[in-house]
């Protein structure tokens, strides 16, 4: 149902912007929501059951005008390679927040999963701060606050303060709170309540805290095996595979810095994970 109700909401999205537009707003929308979390083999299947349930209708190319000339301009300042696939990567995550407030780019080390994330952040029309955390590198207590055996006294987390800090700011930037592990079920089920659609956090103090519209959970995870089908279903999918950039755009970024003689990590950039 969570599936079906993003559905929806995506094709409400955009039949407000083409008020004009007939039933290629459901065709838009299922694709929209579904081909970020498709891997390249599946993608082919994907078609193929597009094409049965709307067989005469051709969707031409979107063009996302402004959005995909900054990108790429941001692309170049930063010294990457503007691959077409990275840009579609980009654009998929950028269609996801539209209509999740949590989601989770999946794939493994030099797929690009941080430098899709950090673009999205340099392009967007509004200003976005972002805070990484990695939630294995800590206690639960550490993160979402605890009460002291001894005294009784709750002390804060590190996401809870955060959280709290971001709900009651007035100011309308984007905030986005990156997760930077493996998500399993030591830490994530504590956050079912904050991923549904009631965006609350509760925490062991009584404390609920709710989420404001600007902000967004982004969890950015190698693969989710230990992830459990709650949480996935949860969040909004963006799954990136090393074939999208190739080995072309290291060795074409990492060569004029080479030659330049000059110390830079450009043949690491896509690759920060």
């Amino acid at each position: 149902m969570r599936a079906v109700k993003t559905v929806i909401s995506a094709a409400g999205n955009l039949k407000r912007e083409n008020p004009d537009m007939n039933e290629l707003i459901c065709l838009r929308a299922i694709r929209d929501v579904n081909v970020p979390k498709f891997l390249q083999d599946d993608l082919k299947l994907f078609e193929g059951i597009v094409s049965d349930l709307f067989p005469k209708i051709r969707q031409d190319p979107i063009h996302y005008g402004s959005l995909e000339e900054s990108i790429r301009t941001v692309c170049i300042s930063k010294c990457l390679k503007d691959v077409d696939g990275f840009i579609t990567k980009i654009i998929q995550l950028y269609e996801t927040t539209v209509v999740r407030h949590g989601l989770m780019l999946v794939g493994p080390c030099g797929s690009g999963k941080t430098k899709v994330i950090m673009h999205r952040a340099y392009t967007s029309t509004r200003a976005v701060q972002t805070y990484v955390l990695n939630p294995k590198s800590i206690t639960m207590g550490q993160l979402y606050g605890e009460f002291d055996l001894l005294t009784h006294e709750w002390t804060d987390g590190i996401l809870s303060s955060l959280i709290r800090a971001g709900s009651v700011a007035m100011d309308e930037e984007k905030k986005w709170y990156m997760f930077d592990g493996p998500v399993d079920a030591v830490w994530i089920e504590n956050m079912n309540t904050v991923l549904d659609d009631n965006k609350k956090l509760c925490l062991s103090s009584g404390e609920i805290i709710k989420l404001t519209d600007v902000m967004t959970l982004m969890f950015e995870v190698q693969d989710l095996a230990v992830a459990s089908p709650a949480t996935v279903s949860r969040c909004g999918m963006v799954y990136l595979e090393p074939s999208i950039l190739g080995l072309s755009p290291f060795t074409e970024c990492w060569l004029p810095v080479v030659s330049s003689g000059k110390k830079h990590t450009a043949f690491c950039m896509y690759m920060v994970e």
